[in-house]
């Protein structure tokens, strides 16, 4: 310390300290201002970053609660297309049941039908039958009958007797 003391001169220390404030006062007028500047413009820039920042971590909650509606909408919609399709399913499954026994019904009713046809043509071919089978027995009967000509008279007066009778 002495050592400085012993070479400490006031001049230079004047020199040094009016220079010095040269300095401060033109670094003050020619670079102060612009370094102000700087700096501000900065923190406006971290600012402006900073809200639009906050912007976007809104905008993004935003998108976020919008996507869960549209989730949630698209959800319902998919829920109830698949109700409606249910419906529709059992509701066909429903008219097959009966288009098919109405037609189940309708082929019942016309297999009866043709059954009955059926049974009354073989009824009437069995009566035609009989019906021939005695015309050929009267004939028969008739034929040995009416061989002789007693029996021929006999025959004729009985028959006449019944037309007179009725």
């Amino acid at each position: 310390m002495e050592v400085l003391l012993n070479d400490f001169s006031p001049g230079l220390f004047i020199v040094q300290t009016i220079l010095l404030l040269g300095l401060i006062f033109l670094l003050v007028k020619v670079a102060w201002k612009p370094i102000l500047t700087s700096l501000n413009e900065r923190e406006e820039g971290i600012h402006g970053a900073l809200e639009a920042a906050e912007k976007a971590r809104a905008e993004m909650q935003n998108l976020q609660a919008d996507n869960d509606k549209l989730l949630k909408e698209a959800r319902a919609e998919r829920e109830a297309m698949l109700k409606e399709a249910r419906e529709i399913k059992d509701k066909m499954i429903t008219d097959s049941k009966e288009q098919a026994k109405i037609e189940g019904d309708k082929m019942l009713k016309q297999a009866q039908a043709a059954i009955e046809s059926e049974k009354k043509a073989a009824v009437a071919d069995i009566k035609n039958q009989v019906a021939e089978l005695s015309v050929e027995i009267a004939e028969k009967v008739l034929k040995e009958q009416l061989s002789n000509k007693d029996q021929q008279l006999k025959l004729v007066e009985s028959m006449l007797g019944d037309v007179k009778l009725n």
